[in-house]
């Protein structure tokens, strides 16, 4: 059995997290429920943001990938470990600008933005805006230009590389919604165009070559691949770029198939290759940005369900269903993502069934997983699925009119609501 650091097993055989009765948990606030360990999460952090002062010398800054996980007590976490975040939403900023987040350490992405969004973004003061595309920047420097003011920008790359990870999450291909590409002639046009544009100050690059991926040298390809660039642009228009943004996309362990390199290792060999390059091309060693955002909270989450029907199908398979599903995780129906699980009130026990995890919507895909191991399960159970603090909460849905469940913080052995559950009153407050 595959279970995070954060996970043990008590006296009574329950699973708990960061020191707290799972089944506890289900009782109180009742189920479908997330819940995510608040003390891992800032060893996380703090793992990424000393890794930048021991590599880098402190020439950088970690950015929170909120994507991954997104909500005000999320942003008050990052403010108060000192790092910054990545956004690629107006509801993300909205959200992270109603705890004061410094708008200095928000790095805001997205391939489409509209004018409301890049407004705000100015009005609020970010300074590392990642412009997407030619058009864009175009929009950037109008709305620069009717504000008054000059718009700091990262332009984001396409280094066409082809990381090892599902076709839905790789970002770093030639053929990608995503960026400017190095290989076609097009980043070199906008590099030019800002250079010449009178509202816009182009401070650097990003480049994110995918998600869960787990490895280092792709990481490592991809930032002699920008670095090559930033010495062709010094080069052909006399001007060095001083930041580098190499992005996130580091893989977790969801289950025993994952395998992914120590994130320190990461850190330690990309600013080798990072320093070797900027050596050998006479280049100052830019600022480094790193946006981890699963790595930071997927492993410090589970989701929490309890069991339903049983319907055995005699030389078919056996499902097991629970009171959730796709619409508080949906990533086995959209990419086929594989978890641990185990019954939380049997984590003593041994998984001596192999089942099929099924959801409550009114689709035959609706499912967290097949062929799972598991203990034999009852109605009534709590099932854990392990690593779910990425991409769960922040990809629910309302299908069927399901209420969204709510989020709990455990710390110090105490727990916490951080977002509510949805209510049925929720569900139609904005019908007319």
């Amino acid at each position: 059995m595959f279970v995070s650091k954060d996970l043990a097993v008590n006296e009574k055989g329950h699973l708990t997290i960061g020191g707290v009765d799972t089944v506890d948990l289900a009782k109180e606030y009742g189920t479908p429920l997330y819940v995510m360990d608040e003390d891992y999460i800032r060893q996380n952090m703090a793992l990424f943001r000393d890794s930048i002062d021991k590599y880098y010398g402190g020439n950088g800054l970690v950015c929170y990938a909120s994507k991954a996980f997104a909500c005000k007590e999320m942003y008050r976490i990052a403010k108060d470990e000192n790092i910054g975040v990545d956004i690629v939403s107006i509801g993300e900023l909205y959200t992270a600008m109603q705890v004061d987040f410094p708008a200095d350490k928000i790095c805001y992405h997205g391939n489409n933005k509209t004018r409301r969004e890049i407004t705000m973004a100015l009005e609020y003061g970010v300074e590392k805006l990642v412009v997407d595309n030619l058009m864009e920047l175009d929009l950037v420097n109008e709305i620069a230009g009717q504000l008054g003011i000059t718009a700091k920008i990262l332009l984001r790359l396409t280094p066409g590389i082809d990381a090892h990870t599902h076709d839905f999450i790789k970002t770093g291909k030639i053929d990608s919604k995503f960026g400017l590409t190095i290989q076609l002639g097009d980043a070199m046009e906008g590099v030019k165009k800002a250079i010449a544009l009178p509202h816009i100050q182009l401070l650097g690059f990003h480049c994110h070559i995918g998600s869960q991926i787990l490895e280092i040298s792709p990481f490592a390809h991809a930032a002699e691949v920008v670095l090559d660039f930033i010495a062709q642009v010094k080069k052909e228009c006399g001007y060095e770029l001083s930041i580098l943004n190499l992005g996130g996309g580091f893989g977790i362990h969801y289950t025993l198939e994952d395998d992914p390199d120590p994130y320190d290792a990461y850190m330690e060999q990309v600013s080798r290759t990072v320093k070797a390059k900027t050596q050998e091309l006479g280049l100052k060693l830019p600022y480094i940005i790193i946006e981890p955002g699963r790595s930071i909270v997927g492993p410090a989450g589970i989701t929490l369900h309890t069991v339903g029907g049983i319907k055995n199908i005699p030389g078919y398979r056996k499902y097991v269903s629970v009171d959730g599903g796709m619409t508080d995780n949906i990533r086995y129906a959209l990419y086929g993502s594989k978890y641990d699980f185990l019954l939380a009130n049997k984590a003593d026990q041994p998984k001596d069934d192999v089942v099929t995890l099924a959801g409550r919507c009114c689709e035959s895909g609706d499912l967290l997983g097949e062929g799972v191991q598991l203990q034999t399960a009852q109605v009534g159970d709590i099932l854990c699925t392990c690593a779910t603090g990425a991409y769960n909460y922040t990809m629910s849905s309302n299908y069927n009119r399901v209420c969204t469940p709510g989020v709990v913080f455990v710390k110090g052995g105490e727990s916490r609501v951080v977002i509510k559950a949805q209510t049925l009153e929720d569900l139609v407050r904005n019908d007319i």
